[in-house]
Order: C-alpha cells, then sequence, then structure tokens
C-alpha cells in the first residue's frame, strides 16, 4: 500500500491494509511518517515514504508537480525499496502516483485506490468539482458539454506532464494498473456511461487511529457530532462556527455536543455547555448520533453515511463542494456556506426536525452491500501466484 501523509488518504490505505491482514496476507504500508504508529492497530508493517517531503527549490503547493516530476523522484526512491521487500503487488493511492510507477519499474502489477468516488472526467458528466448534476435536458447537457471543453486544455496538460515525468524514468506514457478501487458508498457515486473497465466500486475503507471512544454529553437531547476537515482545503472556520452556532440552538432545546478532531477546538470560542472534546473513535460515536457536522470530506462523509446518520456539510475546495452536493441531492445532508454560526445553528435544527434528512442517509447506508470485495479482486490479479505481499 502506497499513499501520502494526509489522513484521507493515509487511512483508507490503512484500512485496506487492515481487509489484507485479516486474509492472511503480509502487507506493507508506506505513508507519512506521522502515521508509522499505526503499525500495531492494523497488523501490517507501516514504513516512511521516500522522497515524500519536498526537496529544496520544490514547491510543496504544487499539485501539478505532486501529479508529475516529484511522482517519478519518489518512484526512483521506491523501487529499490519494493524490490527488497519481494514485493508481488502494489496497490498506489490515486494522487500518490510513485507507487504505481515504482511497481511498473520492478515490474509487478499495481492497483490504483480511489479513497472517494471515481473523479475522472466522463463524456456524460459535468466537470468534477463543479458539483452539478448530469444534464437531463438539452440544455443542460449543452452546459454540461461546454464546460467539459472549457476543462479539457487542463486535462490535456496534466496528461502531458505525466507523459514527459514518466519518460524521464523510462515508463511508457500513460501509467497502466491492473485494475482501480473506487472507495465509496454507491450512493456517493453518479451514473457515467462510460464506467472504465477494471474499475471496481469496493466501497469506503476506513480507519480510526485510536482506540479510545468518547464519554457521551450530559443530558438527553440529540447528540451533534462536529468533525472539522482534516484536509487543508477545508473550511478554516468550521470549528469556531459550528461550535458557536451549536452553543446559541442549546439555549433554545437540549444538545448534546461531541468535538472530533486531531487538535483541540480553537481558543477562546463559545462552545455548547457540556462539551466533550479530544480524538477518539468516530465510528463509535456516530452509531448514537442524530446529524454530524462536517466539511463534506469523504471519509467522515463515509462514516456518517454508513451510520445511517445524516450530514450538515460545510465545503471547503478540493473536492468537498462536489462531495457536498452529492449528499445534498441525495436528502442525506444540508449544505451551509459561508460558515456562519447562525446558518449552522439553523441548518442543524432543520435536519433534526425533518426525518426524511435521517431515513435518506440509512438508504445510502444500505447500499453498501452491493460493493465488490477488493482482497478478492487483488487475489485474481495475482491468481497465477502463491502468497501475496502487497505494498
Amino acid at each position: 500500500m502506497v499513499a501520502g501523509s494526509d489522513a484521507g488518504h493515509a487511512f483508507p490505505a490503512l484500512g485496506l491494509a487492515t481487509r489484507f491482514v485479516d486474509a492472511g496476507d503480509d502487507v506493507i504500508v508506506y505513508t507519512g511518517e506521522r502515521w508509522v504508529s499505526e503499525e500495531a492497530r492494523t497488523g501490517a508493517t507501516v514504513r516512511e515514504l521516500p522522497g515524500l517531503a519536498a526537496l529544496p527549490g520544490e514547491d510543496d503547493e504544487d499539485a501539478g508537480a505532486k501529479l508529475s516530476t516529484r511522482a517519478a523522484r519518489m518512484a526512483l526512491a521506491l523501487a529499490p525499496e519494493l524490490a527488497a521487500a519481494g514485493v508481488e503487488l502494489v496497490v498506489s493511492d490515486v494522487i500518490t502516483r510513485a507507487g504505481g510507477w515504482a511497481a511498473e519499474l520492478i515490474g509487478v502489477p499495481w492497483i490504483e485506490l480511489s479513497p472517494h468516488p471515481l473523479y475522472e472526467q466522463s463524456r456524460g458528466l459535468p466537470p468534477i468539482g463543479a458539483g452539478m448534476a448530469a444534464g437531463v435536458t438539452w440544455q443542460t447537457r449543452l452546459r454540461d458539454r461546454v464546460l467539459r471543453g472549457m476543462s479539457a486544455r487542463a486535462v490535456a496538460s496534466g496528461a502531458r506532464a505525466t507523459a514527459v515525468a514518466r519518460r524521464s524514468i523510462m515508463l511508457s506514457p500513460e501509467p497502466r494498473p491492473a485494475a482501480r478501487f473506487v472507495a465509496t458508498l454507491p450512493g456517493l457515486e453518479v451514473h457515467r456511461p462510460d464506467w472504465p473497465e477494471r474499475t471496481h466500486l469496493i466501497g469506503p475503507l476506513l480507519h480510526e487511529p485510536t482506540v479510545d471512544v468518547f464519554e457521551r454529553p450530559a443530558g438527553d437531547g440529540p447528540l451533534v457530532v462536529v468533525a472539522p476537515s482534516t484536509a487543508k482545503s477545508g473550511e478554516a472556520d468550521l470549528g469556531a462556527a459550528a461550535l458557536h452556532g451549536l452553543a446559541d440552538l442549546a439555549a433554545d432545546r437540549p444538545l448534546r455536543v461531541v468535538y472530533s478532531a486531531l487538535t483541540a477546538p480553537p481558543a477562546a470560542c463559545r462552545v455548547p455547555t457540556g462539551l466533550v472534546a479530544g480524538t477518539a473513535r468516530q465510528d463509535e460515536v456516530l452509531a448514537d448520533a442524530a446529524v454530524a457536522v462536517c466539511g463534506a470530506g469523504h471519509g467522515m462523509l463515509a462514516k456518517s453515511l454508513l451510520a445511517g446518520v445524516p450530514v450538515v456539510t460545510v465545503p471547503g475546495g478540493g473536492d468537498q463542494w462536489e462531495l457536498a452536493n452529492r449528499v445534498s441531492r441525495a436528502g442525506s445532508g444540508v449544505i451551509v456556506r459561508p460558515a456562519t454560526p447562525s446558518a449552522i445553528a439553523d441548518a442543524v435544527a432543520r435536519v433534526l426536525d425533518d426525518p426524511t434528512y435521517a431515513r435518506s442517509a440509512r438508504t445510502v447506508a444500505r447500499g453498501v452491500t452491493g460493493v465488490v470485495d477488493p482482497v478478492v479482486v487483488a487475489h485474481r490479479v495475482l491468481s497465477e501466484k502463491g502468497a501475496l505481499t502487497c505494498a
């Protein structure tokens, strides 16, 4: 398994690693140094991904370089480690391309892992990230076509940069994974007429970085879980605005609030009485929750919806606007933008007072029964081999 250090990508890789370990496979996870301590929780060997840190002169905010020139540099550093470990299959995160490219360098198959819906552009969808539903009238289909044309230049530029970077390390211009995993709920995926071959919807891959559980706040009001985004592109004011808004709402109706994050609540912000805050298992506390307030990152959305919990989303950048709109169209949540205390409080009250949101969330949760087992697919890729070692 190969993934970067961002929790939204590292945690799904660790979650899939656990699935392989449970199936009896030997697994190595290469990821950010901050997650090496997760080795005991997964049963896998967890190592720091070589070359992940930016070198002098590299812009760590340049996403294009990370997907091309830096991926090539990292692949050259990773390939000898994979070869020395006797790796037979690599599962590489979709934006940590070094894993798949290193696999090609040493001649072993690899699988691309998207820890969210499939974001490859489709001829039947508006540009991914726009948050729009696919057009159904001639006007909206024309809109989608125009928007795809406007984004085509950027897509082509990315493909050229990928080809140049791969040729620089003696690889063919286009990556060629043996299969692709899309780790989301069917209810968060959208129909497309050109679903790629060998691409499997496997359901969310979840990992909890702790065994601790949240104490429940005192009282008998509905439980609200606030979980600010872990992504750099997340809405920065979500935590403070949500706590302030819920404090105001709790003055009018009983509420219990849990603040779940890797860091403490923002200093000097107004908080609800009896607030419980910390880092503990989100899946466990969501089992008792009535609504979750989050930044629309895929990990928290998937956990909430799997638990049948509707969401109030406060999307930031990246894919969060796309995901928030998919949840809204499914009837499982409400979008708040911008993140003001009053807007968040109103949205939470709306979701609590309308049971259709919870019913829709439970419907999305039931869809997970229709996904494919990724371990079976991976073993099929290597069906001609014996014991499987994944990285």
